[in-house]
């Protein structure tokens, strides 16, 4: 009995809340518990497939690659194989991405610390840690609910508290930001979704 194991299907390195990843489906006919091994190479070192040991012999189709980059601003592909029991499928490769112009945004998580006459807004980002050091910036938007005029705080840098005086503010005002990062162009999330506070309400 001649077992072939076919090779994944759909290889694609794609970038999605801050991360690099190698997503994959299962070989036609793959037996229920085949495993899969990833290496990747750079544009600098073709050739050289590195090992990628938390995603050698793994039972998932995906495998976050973000912090087994040596350079965000080289190219880099992957390849992924099947592996069961003794037999192992041919390596499939992903086309050819960069976290430095590819990296995709996901909103930050907003925190409002309310005081009597200012707010301290600050943003938190669910970054993987080996990117904390690359400049990532958010937009703020403050409003009052229920209208569209918005008061625009841009371009502040991850780790900023925004202060905003309170005192002329009177009723349920809200809050939303987007994580914004200058590649080769301007890139930036989505809006999180609005944080509402009521302000000097009396009651």
């Amino acid at each position: 009995g001649h077992v072939q194991l076919l090779p994944p299907q759909n290889v694609t390195l794609l970038s999605k809340d801050f991360a690099m990843i190698l997503t994959w489906a299962p070989g036609e006919g793959s037996p229920p518990d085949v495993t899969y091994t990833v290496r990747y190479e750079s544009q600098d070192r073709l050739d050289k497939w590195m090992k990628v040991p938390h995603c050698k012999n793994i039972p998932r189709t995906f495998c976050n690659l973000t912090c087994d980059l040596s350079n965000f601003y080289v190219k880099v592909r992957a390849r992924v194989k099947a592996v069961w029991g003794r037999f192992q499928s041919p390596w499939v490769k992903s086309q050819f991405k960069d976290y430095y112009t590819d990296v995709e945004l996901a909103p930050p998580v907003l925190n409002l610390n309310v005081k009597e006459n200012f707010i301290h807004v600050s943003a938190s980002f669910p970054l993987p840690t080996c990117v904390e050091n690359l400049t990532w910036k958010y937009d703020l938007n403050l409003w009052e609910a229920g209208s569209e005029d918005k008061k625009k705080y841009e371009g502040h840098f991850r780790k900023d508290t925004v202060t905003i005086n309170t005192t002329a503010l009177r009723g349920n005002y809200c809050f939303s930001a987007r994580a914004v990062y200058e590649s080769i162009d301007l890139k930036h999330s989505e809006f999180s979704q609005p944080v509402c506070v009521l302000l000097n309400h009396k009651g």
